[in-house]
């Protein structure tokens, strides 16, 4: 049996200012205490066009435009003009897609007649799908109008939520069911946004890499939303609407969800499936979190920057059998954050970090790169929450120097060679540890690096049900080979046997005494 690999990844970013102003939940709450806001009647003078967006360089660099180290070096703050990127709309690994493309996708995506567009909106599109790498390729239709006074008269009485596009009424998504607010208007918006955001990403990292979608056997989706009915809130499934859309007909799935931790489950359920031999070819994929849209708008706006959250972010991956090229996913090196582990900083990072590492003969500056929580410092600083991911990285380095593993004048040294910059949107489940995965998987192959140890964080309290928190973490490591892997998989093997021995014995001997 040998390690699973990541064979490809792709990641998106949707710019929706339109839908971060009606539909973002900080907006929602915003308006229905004070419709007359100052915040919100000057809300369009604090968000950023589109060219600015993709200019911005934490976005270029979640694309694959800019290398993480390189952004560490531009010129801060990122959002100001002269410090903006080259306008790159589409990169490496995916793209930034406009909201009205996006609306498109959106209808598209539908299987139940929900989403509505006006016919000038239509007649607007029809260049930009014949332009677009992908849409061109969808079979997409541009003949379903609606009438602009239908949906009016649907928006006023609130059957349903309206679409805009420069503050424009252009269509809406209609409610479900009259009764059921499980599938009211406002959470099938959010639900067909995750659905469409996660077909923009799988579609993407198709495209990329010249996937053949017939070849995908399991998909699972972990965003932040979870659908379902009055009598199954949350039973799904993302995973097998966003697979249909994409062609995967042989695939079949599930939905994972654990907070901003979920996409690390994910992964390492999808690794633990291809190791096993039940599937060959399993895709992660999550699509974005509409209520996370200006989430922390006033902070910014208050502090007089452009609201930077004005992103939807998705990312798919395929994980793989080894074929001896593409990075492994080493399933012996796991970390979990056990339900007796306690919720202060250092057990958590202790139960991800060390527990796993010291478990394989290995220690905390072995791993040449980690991942943990790689928000955007511009967007979570202004918030109060600081430097997420470097607060991370000094906690790592002050738990090596803790173990002996590290001297204490090296600490912020190993921050700076392990540490990789946060740039990633607060879509929650998109910082944790994932974003990450791309540029490792590039820079394995091209030789530039040995290991990556991702980690995902989530915190349970959100929903109410337990104090607990929650952590995952798994390490992504370059390919041997097929024959070297087999040789260093046996020589772990039976080192842990070695050591497990030894600490069977100590223990022994301690009691003996």
């Amino acid at each position: 049996m040998t390690y699973p690999v990541i064979k490809a990844s792709g990641y998106v970013l949707v710019h929706t200012p339109d839908i971060l102003k009606t539909q973002g939940s900080t907006q929602v709450s915003v308006r229905r205490k004070d419709a007359e806001s100052a915040y919100l009647k000057n809300i369009d003078q604090s968000l950023r066009k589109f060219s600015e967006v993709v200019a911005y360089g934490p976005n270029q660099c979640y694309i694959g435009n800019i290398e993480p180290d390189t952004l560490a070096q531009m010129p801060q703050p990122w959002y100001k003009k002269e410090n903006l990127a080259a306008e790159e709309r589409f990169g490496k690994f995916g793209e930034i897609m406009p909201q009205d493309e996006f609306y498109v996708l959106l209808q598209h995506s539908d299987s139940f007649g929900l989403v509505l567009l006006c016919a000038d909106f239509l007649d607007s599109m029809q260049e930009k799908v014949q332009n677009h790498p992908i849409l061109s390729k969808m079979q997409i239709k541009l003949d379903k109008a609606t009438d602009l006074d239908s949906i009016t008269e649907m928006v006023n009485d609130h059957s349903a939520e309206g679409l805009y596009q420069d503050n424009k009424l252009i269509g809406c998504v209609k409610q479900a069911h009259a009764s059921d607010e499980n599938l009211s208007a406002h959470f099938m918006l959010e639900n067909l946004v995750v659905k469409a955001s996660g077909v923009l990403t799988m579609m993407n990292m198709a495209e990329k890499h010249q996937l053949d979608m017939q070849d995908v056997d399991y998909i699972i989706e972990c965003s932040e939303e979870a659908c379902g009915d009055l009598n199954q809130r949350g039973g799904g499934n993302f995973a097998k609407a966003v697979g249909e859309i994409c062609g995967c007909d042989n695939a079949t799935g599930s939905d994972v969800r654990s907070f901003c931790a979920a996409p690390a489950h994910a992964m390492v359920y999808a690794a633990s499936l291809v190791e096993s031999g039940i599937y060959k070819n399993v895709v992660v994929v999550a699509g974005g979190a509409v209520a996370k849209l200006g989430m922390n708008g006033q902070d910014h706006v208050k502090k007089e920057l452009p609201i930077l959250e004005d992103v939807l972010g998705g990312f798919a991956v395929l994980v793989s059998e080894n074929d001896g090229v593409n990075p492994i996913i080493r399933t012996d090196v796991v970390g979990r954050h056990k339900i007796g582990t306690g919720s202060s900083p250092q057990a958590v990072m202790s139960s991800l970090i060390a527990a796993p590492l010291e478990e394989n003969n290995l220690k905390i500056p072995d791993i040449e790169k980690f991942s943990p929580e790689m928000q955007n410092p511009e967007i979570t600083v202004p918030a109060g929450a600081g430097d997420v991911p470097l607060s991370n990285f000094k906690m790592i380095a002050a738990l090596a120097v803790k173990r002996g593993e590290l001297e204490r004048k090296e600490l912020m040294n190993f921050v700076k060679k392990h540490g990789i910059v946060g740039y990633a949107a607060t879509q929650g489940h998109i910082p944790s540890g994932v974003p990450y995965i791309g540029p490792a998987r590039e820079a394995m192959l091209a030789g530039k690096l040995n290991n990556a140890m991702i980690v995902g964080k989530g915190s349970l309290f959100l929903a109410r049900m337990t104090n607990l928190f929650d952590g995952i973490s798994f390490v992504i490591e370059k390919n041997p080979g097929l024959e070297k892997e087999k040789e260093s998989f046996d020589e772990v093997k039976v080192k842990n046997m070695i050591a497990e021995a030894m600490r069977k014995m100590a223990a022994n001997l301690a009691e003996t005494e």
